[in-house]
């Protein structure tokens, strides 16, 4: 086991902690978890420098990397759905696990026939983790109130996510449109 992949499940495991860190019973419930979830981005960031320095990229690394993300991502996503109880907060939610999981399954469809870098990572696919980030980032920090200045910026912001999320799904899919629909 690699310094990278140790990190990443760590990441992982960081989860739980997320999760109780949200429910605590304190006024600062929200800063904590936000700082908890930019604790992971920062080992996210770290293990994939560290994997590249020290030269530990591995099989293993390259499957659990994005999990551990998709895993806090879609955790933070169904908290701030339970947090805020609206259909404001949960559109953009349902649009963003539902494309990770469709990527997923493409992704790991691609590969299988041997054609994984035609559905690689692109520039919209960072711009819209880092917006999203960025969102539930400010979401968690945030009391569930939608008279915070605040917190609509986060749902722009997650909006933003949505919608760049629908962007990169639909150029992933018509980078794999020959493959998908190849007899």
């Amino acid at each position: 086991m690699s310094i990278p992949n140790l990190l990443t499940a760590a990441r992982i495991a960081l989860i739980p902690c997320f999760v109780v860190a949200f429910y605590l019973p304190t006024k600062h419930a929200g800063m904590i978890t936000a700082a908890i979830f930019c604790l992971a981005g920062a080992t996210d960031w770290l293990d994939g420098y560290l994997a590249r320095k020290l030269n530990q990229t591995s099989r293993f690394g390259a499957f659990l990397d994005p999990v551990a993300d998709k895993l806090i991502v879609a955790v933070a996503l169904v908290l701030l759905v339970g947090e805020y109880g609206s259909v404001w907060m949960t559109i953009p939610a349902v649009v963003i696990v539902s494309r990770e999981i469709t990527i997923s399954a493409l992704r790991e469809w691609m590969a299988e026939i041997g054609q994984r870098t035609t559905v690689s990572v692109s520039y919209v696919g960072k711009l819209k983790t880092f917006i999203q980030i960025i969102a539930i980032i400010i979401l968690l920090s945030q009391p569930a109130d939608w008279n915070l200045k605040s917190v609509i910026v986060g749902t722009i912001f997650m909006y933003l996510a949505a919608i760049l999320t629908l962007w990169s799904m639909i150029a992933y899919l018509k980078a794999a449109w020959a493959a998908l629909t190849e007899k």
